[in-house]
């Protein structure tokens, strides 16, 4: 166990999945900035339908990421994994065929039906060892921050040139090389491996829904991306209103992107390193709440509009770190998957929630009025934001037990009374320790120690 670097496997499953899973949300997000103003065009296309058009896709991956996820255990990943994308391709078909923009919405309701990230997240499990998984799941969050950056760009540029149609095929066309890659690049899995860290465990939802401290994170993720949704259905139409052509939105996001990435990376280190996660976090909903109103206020102002939306995505991307961070740490042992589970399902309400409540809004009064419901969504959860208390900064390990470790007496006892060790849940069926820990105190290789010399001692015994 002590050997903690990645094997060709590992890093096949690894770079592979990340492939798939950034091909897929490309398909989400690229249509984000463009549907707006080039859906207008379609057949029967009004704000509120647009916005229908945009959130009706979060809606179908909320209704269909769990049961996916729990799918998965009986009939395979790759199975679920290759369905789930075929699903994408047909719908991204539909989206690229049609002149409606009821053949839009029906498209990107099927696109969003093929919920894979539970999937996507469950065959990683099973290919990487406990000592590397994290690093695993690190990239495909990784890969999600700089899909959503690639997307804002390339989206407007292939648009323009070839029009929203050969934007769904394009879609269509990397949903299928994603089916290639699963089949061809990524390895297959000799079995499931029963992990809670990073898969959803039936009968559990009841406790991790009961956590208030959870709660009020998924709350955030919620509310973060009714107001990314919803800002997407004003902005477009707010820039072309300003003199910025659609064909030159791309410029902004780009430039907006490059520097939130970078400058949220010393705040990412603060807010770990020196432990004030809430203090960062508050002040980044607070953030939002400003961007909001900036955008309120800016009424076809150009740079205003820039400013705006630099502060927003300043906001968004540090929000995207560590609103998972924040998962991790709150969850119970041995129910991480199940929370990232109920995580990534408030995250995609949230999508259809701001999609519809911006088209509706945008429809019914002005693109203001979309920007001031948005400041008023983010002054509400700022007040949430206030009332959290500050996390346990801990990680989460899951260690494998021989059959001699559980015989061990008081096993459960003994590891909680190790320093820097907050929580342990041991599940003899699945042979499995999942263990909250402080890294600065303790780490998997001492309580791997612990274990074997434990081991040893009953031996002894006997």
């Amino acid at each position: 166990m002590s050997d903690n670097k990645m094997t060709p496997v590992e890093l096949r499953a690894t770079w592979g999945l990340g492939t798939v899973f950034s091909l897929r949300m490309l398909g989400m997000f690229m249509v984000l900035p463009v549907l707006t103003t080039y859906g207008m065009a379609l057949q029967g296309a009004s704000e509120t339908l647009i916005g229908l058009a945009i959130g009706i896709y979060g809606l179908a991956q909320a209704v269909f990421q769990i049961p996916f996820g729990l799918m998965s255990d009986r009939i395979g990943r790759k199975p679920l994994i290759v369905g789930g994308l075929l699903l994408f391709v047909f719908g991204s078909v539909i989206a690229a065929t049609t002149t409606s923009i009821w053949g839009i919405i029906l498209g990107r309701a099927l696109q969003g039906s093929g919920a894979i990230a539970a999937a996507v997240m469950a065959l990683l499990s099973d290919l990487t060892r406990e000592q590397n998984r994290t690093k695993a799941m690190a990239f495909i969050g990784i890969s999600f921050g700089v899909t959503f950056a690639i997307a804002m760009v390339v989206g407007p540029i292939v648009t323009h040139a070839l029009g929203l149609h050969a934007l769904f095929w394009m879609i269509a066309l990397l949903a299928s090389l994603g089916i290639v890659i699963t089949l061809l690049v990524v390895p297959s899995a000799p079995g499931h491996v029963l992990n809670r860290e990073s898969g959803m465990v039936k009968g559990s939802f009841r406790k991790v829904l009961g956590n208030s401290r959870l709660i009020k994170l998924n709350v955030g993720i919620l509310c973060l991306h009714i107001l990314l949704m919803s800002s997407f259905v004003a902005l477009p139409g707010q820039f072309e209103q300003a003199g910025l052509p659609a064909a030159e939105h791309w410029k902004v996001y780009l430039i907006t992107m490059l520097i939130a990435f970078v400058g949220v990376v010393p705040f990412i280190i603060y807010a770990e390193v020196k432990r004030r996660m809430k203090r960062v976090f508050v002040a980044c909903v607070g953030l939002i709440v400003i961007a909001e109103i900036v955008l309120w206020g800016a009424e076809g102002h150009f740079w205003t509009l820039v400013i705006g939306v630099q502060l927003f995505f300043f906001a968004f991307n540090l929000m995207e770190a560590i609103l998972p961070s924040l998962v991790s740490k709150e969850s119970p042992a041995g129910y991480k998957g199940t929370a990232m589970g109920l995580y990534s399902t408030s995250q995609f309400i949230g999508v259809a929630i701001g999609g519809s409540l911006g088209g509706w809004v945008f429809g019914h009064f002005d693109a203001q009025t979309v920007f001031l419901v948005g400041a008023i969504v983010a002054a509400v959860w700022l007040f949430v934001a206030m009332t959290m208390q500050e996390p346990p900064y801990v990680s989460s390990l899951r260690i494998v037990l021989s059959d001699k470790v559980l015989a061990v007496p008081n096993l459960e006892q003994r590891l909680k009374a190790q320093p820097g060790v907050s929580a342990v849940l041991i599940v003899p069926e699945e042979k499995s320790a999942y263990i909250k820990i402080d890294s600065k105190v303790t780490s998997r290789p001492e309580l791997e120690a612990l274990l074997a010399s434990s081991q040893g001692k009953t031996a002894s015994a006997y």
